[in-house]
């Protein structure tokens, strides 16, 4: 494909990868709202239809992450193969972990809507493992995030390196996915905690909301180095 077309796929992938998230956080959110395990659980099974489409738009994320991926590198690989190679890799990844997301929300919803009957797990294994699957679906969710940080710092320095977007924009970028590279992981080991997790992400926003319709809308300029 022409590097045209790479950039208004890119451009269409960001915007969409962004709609589809905030569609899920605002599903999830209304199936997690509550305190304790059994709490979660029974959330969960009252919301188990929003549960089911956000299993959908998970599943469609993880192509969207691929196609970005793709396109990304096809846009920078002329700037650093290897170093676009590496950003694919890590946005690969990331969409792999939000494909394995999808057995943990689904081994949620079967906790919460599972009724009497002898598949129907005794209260106390239902409550200690419905705890772990929520643990694991943060921890996996913050490790997706930091591949997906790793990978943006990549593919944003070529921009920037390449002058393929305006300077300002791509050095937002640059600074938006190191400070995240930096916050994921200390989040993941409880360092970094409460409502900073969420004001780290703004910059990000700040970021690709205008990458994705720059480049939907205007395209990119040829590198300025090789």
């Amino acid at each position: 494909m022409t590097r045209a077309t790479n950039a208004r796929i890119a451009g269409f992938a960001f915007l969409f990868y962004i709609a589809v998230g905030v569609t899920q956080l605002v599903l999830e959110g209304g199936a997690g709202d509550a305190e304790g395990t059994a709490a979660k659980l029974a959330r969960i099974a009252e919301h188990s239809s929003d549960m089911r489409i956000s299993v959908v738009l998970t599943l469609v994320t993880t192509f969207a992450a691929f196609a970005l991926a793709v396109a990304l590198y096809g846009i920078t690989r002329d700037e650093d193969r290897e170093l676009a190679v590496f950003g694919l890799a890590c946005r690969v990844g990331e969409g792999m972990l939000g494909a394995i997301a999808i057995l943990t929300t689904l081994g949620l919803l079967w906790l919460g809507t599972a009724g009497a009957g002898t598949e129907a797990p005794a209260t106390a294994a239902t409550y200690t493992l419905g705890a772990f699957l929520l643990k694991l679906g943060g921890w996996n969710t913050t490790i997706a995030a930091t591949l997906f940080a790793v990978g943006s710092t990549c593919f944003s320095w070529l921009l920037l390196r390449g002058r393929m977007i305006p300077v300002p924009l791509a050095w937002l970028g640059v600074v938006a996915s190191i400070l995240l590279v930096v916050g994921l992981p200390l989040r993941l080991v409880d360092v970094v905690h409460g409502s900073i997790t969420q004001l780290m992400w703004l910059p990000m926003a700040a970021y690709e909301i205008p990458l994705g319709l720059w480049l939907l809308i205007k395209g990119v300029a040829t590198p300025a180095t090789r």
